[in-house]
Protein backbone atom coordinates (compact mmCIF):
# COMPACT_ATOMS: atom_id res chain seq x y z
CA UNK A 1 0.00 0.00 0.00
CA UNK A 2 1.38 3.46 -0.86
CA UNK A 3 2.58 5.53 2.10
CA UNK A 4 -0.11 8.15 1.43
CA UNK A 5 -2.81 5.48 1.67
CA UNK A 6 -1.33 4.18 4.91
CA UNK A 7 -1.35 7.67 6.38
CA UNK A 8 -4.95 8.22 5.35
CA UNK A 9 -5.95 4.87 6.85
CA UNK A 10 -4.39 5.72 10.18
CA UNK A 11 -5.84 9.21 10.36
CA UNK A 12 -9.43 8.47 9.35
CA UNK A 13 -9.82 5.08 10.97
CA UNK A 14 -10.35 1.74 9.32
CA UNK A 15 -14.12 1.84 9.32
CA UNK A 16 -14.65 5.59 8.91
CA UNK A 17 -17.02 5.05 5.98
CA UNK A 18 -19.01 2.37 7.79
CA UNK A 19 -19.35 4.68 10.81
CA UNK A 20 -20.57 7.44 8.49
CA UNK A 21 -23.22 5.21 6.92
CA UNK A 22 -24.54 3.98 10.27
CA UNK A 23 -24.54 7.44 11.80
CA UNK A 24 -26.39 8.85 8.80
CA UNK A 25 -29.11 6.24 9.27
CA UNK A 26 -29.89 7.67 12.69
CA UNK A 27 -29.52 11.35 11.81
CA UNK A 28 -31.38 11.15 8.50
CA UNK A 29 -28.37 12.63 6.73
CA UNK A 30 -28.08 9.87 4.12
CA UNK A 31 -25.66 10.85 1.37
CA UNK A 32 -25.93 9.82 -2.28
CA UNK A 33 -24.09 6.65 -3.27
CA UNK A 34 -21.63 8.67 -5.34
CA UNK A 35 -20.47 10.62 -2.29
CA UNK A 36 -19.87 7.47 -0.26
CA UNK A 37 -17.92 5.54 -2.87
CA UNK A 38 -14.51 5.84 -4.41
CA UNK A 39 -13.27 4.42 -7.69
CA UNK A 40 -12.83 0.68 -7.45
CA UNK A 41 -10.07 0.66 -10.04
CA UNK A 42 -6.99 -1.27 -8.93
CA UNK A 43 -8.75 -2.58 -5.83
CA UNK A 44 -8.12 -6.21 -4.93
CA UNK A 45 -11.03 -8.62 -4.85
CA UNK A 46 -11.63 -11.60 -2.60
CA UNK A 47 -12.82 -14.93 -4.08
CA UNK A 48 -16.32 -13.92 -2.91
CA UNK A 49 -16.47 -10.57 -4.69
CA UNK A 50 -18.98 -11.62 -7.34
CA UNK A 51 -21.19 -13.24 -4.70
CA UNK A 52 -21.38 -9.92 -2.84
CA UNK A 53 -22.20 -8.02 -6.01
CA UNK A 54 -24.89 -10.55 -6.98
CA UNK A 55 -26.39 -10.23 -3.49
CA UNK A 56 -26.73 -6.47 -3.93
CA UNK A 57 -24.11 -5.57 -1.34
CA UNK A 58 -22.93 -1.99 -1.08
CA UNK A 59 -19.25 -2.19 -2.01
CA UNK A 60 -16.62 0.21 -0.67
CA UNK A 61 -12.81 0.47 -0.79
CA UNK A 62 -11.20 -0.90 2.36
CA UNK A 63 -7.49 -1.51 2.91
CA UNK A 64 -6.93 -1.79 -0.85
CA UNK A 65 -9.84 -4.23 -1.32
CA UNK A 66 -13.34 -3.84 -2.76
CA UNK A 67 -15.46 -5.01 0.18
CA UNK A 68 -19.14 -5.17 1.19
CA UNK A 69 -20.05 -2.63 3.87
CA UNK A 70 -23.71 -3.74 4.08
CA UNK A 71 -26.38 -5.80 2.34
CA UNK A 72 -29.98 -4.95 1.47
CA UNK A 73 -31.38 -5.64 4.96
CA UNK A 74 -29.07 -2.98 6.41
CA UNK A 75 -26.53 -2.76 9.21
CA UNK A 76 -29.01 -2.93 12.09
CA UNK A 77 -30.59 -6.14 10.79
CA UNK A 78 -27.13 -7.65 10.31
CA UNK A 79 -26.13 -6.80 13.89
CA UNK A 80 -29.33 -8.41 15.22
CA UNK A 81 -28.79 -11.55 13.16
CA UNK A 82 -25.36 -12.08 14.74
CA UNK A 83 -26.63 -11.38 18.24
CA UNK A 84 -29.72 -13.61 17.86
CA UNK A 85 -28.81 -16.39 15.41
CA UNK A 86 -25.82 -16.37 13.04
CA UNK A 87 -24.15 -14.10 10.53
CA UNK A 88 -21.18 -14.50 8.20
CA UNK A 89 -18.50 -12.10 7.05
CA UNK A 90 -16.04 -12.29 4.19
CA UNK A 91 -12.71 -11.72 5.94
CA UNK A 92 -10.59 -13.12 3.13
CA UNK A 93 -8.85 -9.74 2.88
CA UNK A 94 -7.11 -10.35 6.21
CA UNK A 95 -3.54 -11.59 5.92
CA UNK A 96 -2.82 -15.28 6.55
CA UNK A 97 0.83 -16.27 6.88
CA UNK A 98 2.27 -19.61 8.00
CA UNK A 99 5.64 -20.01 9.73
CA UNK A 100 7.08 -23.50 9.86
CA UNK A 101 10.28 -25.14 11.02
CA UNK A 102 12.33 -25.83 14.11
CA UNK A 103 13.13 -22.12 14.38
CA UNK A 104 9.54 -20.89 13.92
CA UNK A 105 8.71 -20.52 17.62
CA UNK A 106 11.92 -18.64 18.34
CA UNK A 107 11.45 -16.28 15.40
CA UNK A 108 7.83 -15.46 16.21
CA UNK A 109 8.84 -14.87 19.80
CA UNK A 110 11.15 -12.08 18.63
CA UNK A 111 8.38 -10.18 16.80
CA UNK A 112 5.13 -10.93 18.69
CA UNK A 113 3.97 -10.00 22.22
CA UNK A 114 3.07 -13.61 23.06
CA UNK A 115 4.86 -16.44 24.82
CA UNK A 116 5.13 -18.49 21.64
CA UNK A 117 7.22 -21.41 23.00
CA UNK A 118 4.58 -21.95 25.71
CA UNK A 119 1.70 -22.00 23.22
CA UNK A 120 0.33 -25.53 23.10
CA UNK A 121 -0.56 -27.28 19.85
CA UNK A 122 -4.06 -26.27 18.76
CA UNK A 123 -4.10 -23.07 20.83
CA UNK A 124 -4.52 -19.49 19.63
CA UNK A 125 -3.35 -16.25 21.24
CA UNK A 126 -4.28 -12.61 20.72
CA UNK A 127 -1.12 -10.48 20.57
CA UNK A 128 0.49 -7.31 19.29
CA UNK A 129 3.09 -6.62 16.64
CA UNK A 130 5.02 -3.79 18.30
CA UNK A 131 7.94 -1.72 17.14
CA UNK A 132 11.05 -1.27 19.28
CA UNK A 133 9.42 1.73 20.98
CA UNK A 134 6.42 -0.37 22.04
CA UNK A 135 4.04 1.25 19.57
CA UNK A 136 1.38 -1.05 18.13
CA UNK A 137 2.02 -1.74 14.44
CA UNK A 138 -0.92 -4.17 14.43
CA UNK A 139 -2.89 -6.53 16.62
CA UNK A 140 -3.07 -10.12 15.45
CA UNK A 141 -3.96 -13.72 16.22
CA UNK A 142 -1.32 -16.44 16.23
CA UNK A 143 -2.21 -20.16 16.26
CA UNK A 144 0.02 -23.17 16.84
CA UNK A 145 -1.29 -25.50 14.14
CA UNK A 146 1.18 -28.35 14.79
CA UNK A 147 4.47 -28.96 16.54
CA UNK A 148 6.54 -26.65 14.30
CA UNK A 149 3.83 -24.83 12.33
CA UNK A 150 2.13 -21.54 13.24
CA UNK A 151 -0.51 -19.40 11.56
CA UNK A 152 -0.43 -15.61 11.92
CA UNK A 153 -3.60 -13.68 10.97
CA UNK A 154 -3.21 -9.91 10.59
CA UNK A 155 -5.52 -7.02 9.74
CA UNK A 156 -6.16 -6.23 6.08
CA UNK A 157 -5.43 -2.52 6.38
CA UNK A 158 -2.02 -3.24 7.94
CA UNK A 159 -1.08 -6.26 5.86
CA UNK A 160 1.51 -4.46 3.71
CA UNK A 161 2.95 -2.58 6.68
CA UNK A 162 3.19 -5.79 8.72
CA UNK A 163 5.02 -7.68 5.98
CA UNK A 164 7.35 -4.76 5.34
CA UNK A 165 8.28 -4.90 9.03
CA UNK A 166 8.42 -8.71 9.37
CA UNK A 167 10.24 -9.62 6.14
CA UNK A 168 13.67 -8.03 6.87
CA UNK A 169 13.70 -9.79 10.24
CA UNK A 170 12.65 -13.07 8.68
CA UNK A 171 15.48 -12.89 6.15
CA UNK A 172 18.04 -13.23 8.93
CA UNK A 173 16.10 -15.95 10.78
CA UNK A 174 17.28 -19.55 10.92
CA UNK A 175 15.35 -22.79 10.36
CA UNK A 176 12.00 -21.22 9.55
CA UNK A 177 9.94 -20.94 6.36
CA UNK A 178 7.31 -18.25 5.76
CA UNK A 179 4.32 -18.95 3.46
CA UNK A 180 1.78 -16.24 2.62
CA UNK A 181 -1.50 -17.98 1.70
CA UNK A 182 -3.74 -14.91 1.68
CA UNK A 183 -4.47 -15.06 -2.05
CA UNK A 184 -4.79 -18.81 -2.46
CA UNK A 185 -7.26 -19.25 0.41
CA UNK A 186 -10.49 -17.63 1.57
CA UNK A 187 -11.60 -16.93 5.13
CA UNK A 188 -15.21 -16.64 6.26
CA UNK A 189 -16.17 -15.64 9.81
CA UNK A 190 -19.34 -17.34 11.09
CA UNK A 191 -20.55 -15.64 14.26
CA UNK A 192 -23.55 -15.89 16.57
CA UNK A 193 -25.40 -18.22 18.98
CA UNK A 194 -26.15 -20.70 16.18
CA UNK A 195 -22.66 -20.66 14.63
CA UNK A 196 -21.43 -23.85 16.30
CA UNK A 197 -24.66 -25.71 15.54
CA UNK A 198 -24.51 -24.65 11.90
CA UNK A 199 -20.89 -25.66 11.38
CA UNK A 200 -21.43 -28.91 13.27
CA UNK A 201 -23.99 -29.82 10.64
CA UNK A 202 -21.43 -29.21 7.91
CA UNK A 203 -18.51 -31.01 9.60
CA UNK A 204 -20.21 -34.11 11.05
CA UNK A 205 -19.91 -32.66 14.55
CA UNK A 206 -16.21 -31.80 14.32
CA UNK A 207 -16.67 -28.05 14.88
CA UNK A 208 -17.88 -28.32 18.48
CA UNK A 209 -14.79 -30.39 19.31
CA UNK A 210 -12.66 -27.28 18.75
CA UNK A 211 -12.80 -25.23 21.95
CA UNK A 212 -12.62 -21.44 22.31
CA UNK A 213 -9.31 -19.89 21.23
CA UNK A 214 -8.32 -23.13 19.55
CA UNK A 215 -7.58 -24.09 15.96
CA UNK A 216 -8.40 -27.38 14.30
CA UNK A 217 -9.07 -29.17 11.02
CA UNK A 218 -12.38 -30.47 9.76
CA UNK A 219 -13.73 -32.06 6.58
CA UNK A 220 -16.05 -29.59 4.88
CA UNK A 221 -17.39 -29.65 1.31
CA UNK A 222 -14.94 -32.45 0.47
CA UNK A 223 -11.88 -30.41 1.49
CA UNK A 224 -9.85 -30.07 4.65
CA UNK A 225 -10.80 -26.74 6.24
CA UNK A 226 -9.02 -24.89 9.04
CA UNK A 227 -11.37 -23.69 11.79
CA UNK A 228 -10.20 -21.00 14.22
CA UNK A 229 -12.70 -20.67 17.08
CA UNK A 230 -12.25 -17.01 17.87
CA UNK A 231 -14.03 -13.97 16.48
CA UNK A 232 -14.37 -10.21 16.57
CA UNK A 233 -17.99 -9.79 17.58
CA UNK A 234 -18.26 -10.88 21.20
CA UNK A 235 -20.22 -13.96 20.12
CA UNK A 236 -19.46 -17.63 19.61
CA UNK A 237 -18.00 -18.33 16.22
CA UNK A 238 -15.28 -19.44 13.88
CA UNK A 239 -13.04 -18.18 11.11
CA UNK A 240 -13.16 -20.88 8.43
CA UNK A 241 -10.21 -21.08 6.01
CA UNK A 242 -10.71 -23.01 2.77
CA UNK A 243 -9.05 -23.04 -0.66
CA UNK A 244 -10.09 -19.98 -2.67
CA UNK A 245 -11.91 -22.18 -5.19
CA UNK A 246 -14.27 -23.43 -2.44
CA UNK A 247 -15.20 -19.99 -1.11
CA UNK A 248 -18.39 -19.45 -3.09
CA UNK A 249 -19.68 -22.95 -2.39
CA UNK A 250 -19.08 -22.50 1.34
CA UNK A 251 -20.73 -19.07 1.38
CA UNK A 252 -23.81 -20.32 -0.49
CA UNK A 253 -24.09 -23.41 1.69
CA UNK A 254 -24.00 -21.27 4.82
CA UNK A 255 -26.60 -18.94 3.33
CA UNK A 256 -28.87 -21.89 2.55
CA UNK A 257 -28.43 -23.00 6.17
CA UNK A 258 -29.91 -19.71 7.37
CA UNK A 259 -26.72 -17.77 8.09
CA UNK A 260 -27.21 -14.08 7.24
CA UNK A 261 -24.80 -12.18 4.98
CA UNK A 262 -23.08 -9.35 6.88
CA UNK A 263 -20.72 -6.55 5.89
CA UNK A 264 -17.98 -4.43 7.41
CA UNK A 265 -20.45 -1.92 8.86
CA UNK A 266 -22.16 -4.37 11.18
CA UNK A 267 -18.82 -6.00 12.02
CA UNK A 268 -17.58 -2.65 13.30
CA UNK A 269 -20.71 -2.10 15.42
CA UNK A 270 -20.47 -5.60 16.85
CA UNK A 271 -16.81 -5.28 17.81
CA UNK A 272 -17.44 -1.92 19.48
CA UNK A 273 -20.37 -3.33 21.45
CA UNK A 274 -17.97 -6.06 22.63
CA UNK A 275 -15.39 -3.42 23.65
CA UNK A 276 -12.80 -4.66 21.17
CA UNK A 277 -10.21 -2.24 19.74
CA UNK A 278 -9.70 -1.36 16.10
CA UNK A 279 -6.22 -0.64 14.80
CA UNK A 280 -6.10 2.73 13.12
CA UNK A 281 -8.69 4.04 15.59
CA UNK A 282 -8.05 2.73 19.11
CA UNK A 283 -4.57 1.34 18.49
CA UNK A 284 -1.65 2.72 16.51
CA UNK A 285 2.11 3.14 16.64
CA UNK A 286 1.40 6.15 18.87
CA UNK A 287 -0.23 3.91 21.50
CA UNK A 288 1.08 1.05 23.59
CA UNK A 289 -0.84 -2.00 24.86
CA UNK A 290 -0.80 -0.89 28.50
CA UNK A 291 -2.51 2.49 28.09
CA UNK A 292 -5.05 0.77 25.84
CA UNK A 293 -5.89 -1.61 28.70
CA UNK A 294 -4.50 -4.71 26.98
CA UNK A 295 -1.28 -5.13 28.93
CA UNK A 296 -2.22 -8.74 29.69
CA UNK A 297 -1.52 -9.52 26.02
CA UNK A 298 1.86 -7.81 26.07
CA UNK A 299 4.28 -10.58 27.00
CA UNK A 300 7.80 -9.15 26.82
CA UNK A 301 10.01 -11.81 28.43
CA UNK A 302 10.72 -13.62 25.16
CA UNK A 303 14.33 -14.11 24.10
CA UNK A 304 15.49 -11.23 21.89
CA UNK A 305 11.94 -9.84 21.66
CA UNK A 306 12.19 -6.56 19.74
CA UNK A 307 9.87 -4.55 22.03
CA UNK A 308 10.98 -6.07 25.34
CA UNK A 309 12.63 -2.99 26.86
CA UNK A 310 9.89 -0.59 25.81
CA UNK A 311 7.02 -2.78 27.01
CA UNK A 312 8.81 -3.50 30.29
CA UNK A 313 9.11 0.25 30.82
CA UNK A 314 5.41 0.81 30.09
CA UNK A 315 4.44 -2.03 32.42
CA UNK A 316 6.33 -0.40 35.30
CA UNK A 317 5.18 3.17 34.61
CA UNK A 318 1.80 4.76 35.23
CA UNK A 319 0.20 5.79 31.95
CA UNK A 320 -0.77 9.42 31.55
CA UNK A 321 -3.90 8.42 29.65
CA UNK A 322 -6.22 5.43 29.35
CA UNK A 323 -8.59 4.01 26.77
CA UNK A 324 -12.13 4.06 28.20
CA UNK A 325 -15.63 3.23 27.08
CA UNK A 326 -18.46 5.71 27.39
CA UNK A 327 -22.20 5.99 26.74
CA UNK A 328 -23.80 9.19 25.57
CA UNK A 329 -26.22 10.72 28.08
CA UNK A 330 -27.30 13.53 25.76
CA UNK A 331 -28.38 13.19 22.14
CA UNK A 332 -25.54 12.74 19.69
CA UNK A 333 -23.39 10.09 18.04
CA UNK A 334 -19.66 10.16 18.85
CA UNK A 335 -17.18 9.97 16.00
CA UNK A 336 -13.46 9.27 15.93
CA UNK A 337 -11.48 12.48 16.32
CA UNK A 338 -14.02 14.40 18.43
CA UNK A 339 -12.67 16.15 21.51
CA UNK A 340 -13.51 14.94 25.00
CA UNK A 341 -13.93 17.80 27.48
CA UNK A 342 -14.13 18.15 31.25
CA UNK A 343 -17.61 18.61 32.75
CA UNK A 344 -16.24 20.95 35.41
CA UNK A 345 -14.16 22.92 32.90
CA UNK A 346 -15.76 22.64 29.42
CA UNK A 347 -12.90 24.60 27.86
CA UNK A 348 -10.42 21.92 28.93
CA UNK A 349 -9.71 19.05 26.56
CA UNK A 350 -9.06 15.82 28.47
CA UNK A 351 -9.06 13.35 25.60
CA UNK A 352 -10.25 12.30 22.18
CA UNK A 353 -12.81 9.86 20.80
CA UNK A 354 -11.26 6.98 18.87
CA UNK A 355 -14.39 4.96 17.95
CA UNK A 356 -18.09 5.66 18.16
CA UNK A 357 -21.47 4.58 16.82
CA UNK A 358 -25.07 3.91 17.78
CA UNK A 359 -25.53 0.44 19.22
CA UNK A 360 -28.81 -1.27 18.34
CA UNK A 361 -28.07 -3.98 20.92
CA UNK A 362 -27.79 -1.68 23.95
CA UNK A 363 -29.93 1.02 22.29
CA UNK A 364 -27.46 3.81 23.02
CA UNK A 365 -24.73 5.82 21.39
CA UNK A 366 -21.41 4.40 22.58
CA UNK A 367 -17.74 5.05 22.04
CA UNK A 368 -14.13 4.49 23.00
CA UNK A 369 -11.57 7.20 23.62
CA UNK A 370 -8.37 8.09 25.39
CA UNK A 371 -8.72 10.39 28.41
CA UNK A 372 -6.34 11.73 31.03
CA UNK A 373 -5.61 9.13 33.70
CA UNK A 374 -7.27 11.22 36.44
CA UNK A 375 -10.50 11.38 34.40
CA UNK A 376 -10.73 7.66 33.58
CA UNK A 377 -12.71 6.34 36.56
CA UNK A 378 -15.95 4.50 35.79
CA UNK A 379 -18.94 6.74 36.47
CA UNK A 380 -17.10 9.95 35.55
CA UNK A 381 -19.18 12.38 33.51
CA UNK A 382 -17.50 13.88 30.43
CA UNK A 383 -18.48 16.08 27.50
CA UNK A 384 -18.17 15.13 23.83
CA UNK A 385 -17.81 18.05 21.44
CA UNK A 386 -20.19 17.02 18.65
CA UNK A 387 -19.91 19.65 15.91
CA UNK A 388 -19.73 22.45 18.45
CA UNK A 389 -22.37 20.99 20.79
CA UNK A 390 -21.13 19.80 24.15
CA UNK A 391 -23.00 16.55 24.75
CA UNK A 392 -22.78 14.81 28.10
CA UNK A 393 -21.56 11.21 28.36
CA UNK A 394 -20.56 8.82 31.14
CA UNK A 395 -17.54 6.52 31.37
CA UNK A 396 -18.79 2.95 31.78
CA UNK A 397 -17.37 -0.51 32.29
CA UNK A 398 -16.42 -2.49 29.20
CA UNK A 399 -17.69 -4.37 27.33
CA UNK A 400 -20.93 -2.61 26.47
CA UNK A 401 -22.40 -6.00 25.58
CA UNK A 402 -21.48 -9.37 27.07
CA UNK A 403 -22.64 -12.69 25.62
CA UNK A 404 -24.83 -14.65 28.02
Amino acid sequence: MPSSAIKNHQETGTFGLADQILSDMFTGNVKPEAELSESNENLKRTPLHQVHVDSGARMVPFGGWDMPVQYSDGIIAEVKSVRNSAGMFDVSHMGRVYFEGSGAAYFLGTILSANIPALKIGRGKYNFICNSEGGVIDDAMVYRVSDEKYLLVVNAGNYDVDLEWITPRFESAMDVMMSDVTVETAMIAVQGPKAVETLNGMTDGQASGIRRFRVGQAEMLDVNATLCRTGYTGEEGFEVIVPAGKAQELWNTLKTSGVNECGLGSRDVLRLEAGLPLHGNDLSTDTNPFEAGFGRFAYFQGENYVAANALKHFSESESTRRLVGFKMVGRGIPRAGLNILSVTDPDKKIGEVTSGTHSPTVDAAIGLGYVDQNSAEIGTRILIDVRGRQVEAEIVELPFYRRQ
